[in-house]
């Protein structure tokens, strides 16, 4: 047994926790760059501060963050003289906000430090210090140690990677998700779902990471659907952060597996929602894993991984894997999640989103090995669900 665990050096979970931002923000620095989408939400965030006296200066995400956004906001950070970044919004806005606070101390050009299409360059400073507070249950950006970015003349996302980028502090309030749409909660909720089963059946999973995703699967398999059907459910808005959390840990200490694999060019390809490819993915891949591990590797622990996850998920003790394959289905059909056809994807895109895939780092994670007709059966089946 050998492993390690990375993670932010606080995190503060709980309703009305947004209170405590301008404490903590006095703690790290005097001028704050508070990266956030745009909306009037963050509001009561800039009051917060100053009532501790933290200058502050914004910083729009306003879709995906692509790397040239990134290398603005850095530039305006550091001209401006902010000594803390502050971020409040989705994952998008998370990913944007904890690569520019690695750029604020590391100043090679940032594509120096991409994977795939760049040098893959280590940063030798940590990040400038950094308050990370969501304000959807889906990515769990909050306590990961990456940034999923887009490169523009690539049409690809690809991660910014260094345990030097964890956020200071995850400020996690439920409070903050009660009036998320029902397309929003259901896409995102999918996310974290699947953020806590990849790592599960993971073969870099260990018994910290498995803790994780336990939690979230079995807090997800009940809420989520409540928190879709009535956003007001507290509880069940409570329980989803839990699972975006333990997603996030999960995922930053074990690998994912072929949905984030295939959710990585399709995210660069194509208009279409992150949460929302994983959602579509999600039931196909887990079906599609159950096969070729009872075809190929019928001893794998990852099989028994899956029977427990569909333990989890349906509350039937009996359950076995396929089973659980199926409840997904059925679960994304219900939130009524779109077909990946809705954003443009078409059975003549498969080969080279597969071509894609294969590149992408998360593939690694997958408990099995497929192989390309199996990657294309799996989109294709995502394309016209």
């Amino acid at each position: 047994m050998n492993f390690e665990l990375a993670a932010p050096s606080r995190i503060i979970f709980g309703a009305g926790r947004l209170a405590e931002v301008g404490a903590l923000a006095k703690s790290m620095g005097s001028r704050a760059l508070v990266v956030e989408s745009g909306s009037r939400r963050g509001e009561p965030l800039f009051a917060l501060l100053a009532e501790r006296g933290i200058a502050a200066s914004t910083y729009f995400v306003t879709g995906e963050p692509t790397t040239s956004l990134v290398e603005r906001g850095a530039e305006q950070a550091l001209a401006e003289g902010c000594d803390v970044v502050i971020a409040f919004g989705g994952g998008s806005v998370i990913d944007a906000a904890k690569a520019i606070a690695a750029l604020i101390t590391n100043h090679a050009p940032l594509r120096d430090y991409l994977e795939v299409v760049g040098k893959g360059q280590p940063l030798t400073e940590r990040a400038a210090p950094m308050i990370a507070i969501p304000t959807t249950a889906g990515t769990g950006a909050e306590v990961t140690r990456n940034a999923v970015l887009m490169v523009e003349d690539e049409c690809v996302k690809v991660s910014l990677r260094s345990p030097l980028m964890l956020p200071t502090v995850a400020l996690v309030d439920p409070a903050l998700t009660y009036s998320l749409p029902a397309a929003v909660t259901a896409s995102s909720g999918l996310d974290a779902l699947t953020q806590c089963v990849e790592p599960f059946v993971s073969p870099q999973a260990n018994p910290l990471t498995d803790g994780f995703a336990r939690e979230g699967i079995r807090r997800a398999a009940t809420a989520l659907r409540r928190a879709f059907e009535n956003g007001q459910d507290v509880e069940a808005r409570s329980d989803m952060c839990v699972t975006s959390l333990c997603g996030g840990l999960a995922l930053a200490n074990a690998k994912l597996g072929a949905v984030h694999g295939f959710a990585a060019p399709l995210g660069g390809m194509f208009p279409a929602p992150h949460g929302a490819v994983c959602a579509r993915l999600l039931p196909r891949v887990t079906a599609m894993n159950v096969h070729a591990l009872r075809e190929r590797a019928p001893k794998s622990v990852a099989l028994e991984r899956y029977d427990e996850v569909a333990r989890m998920l349906t509350g039937d003790s009996r359950a076995r894997a396929e089973e659980g394959a199926a409840w997904l289905r059925t679960l994304v059909d219900d939130l009524a999640i779109p077909p990946l056809s809705a954003y443009g994807v078409e059975s003549g895109d498969i080969a080279g989103v597969v071509a894609q895939a294969r590149k992408a780092s998360s593939m690694g994670g997958n408990p099995i090995v497929l192989d390309d007709g199996e990657l294309a059966d799996v989109l294709g089946a995502a394309i016209g669900d």
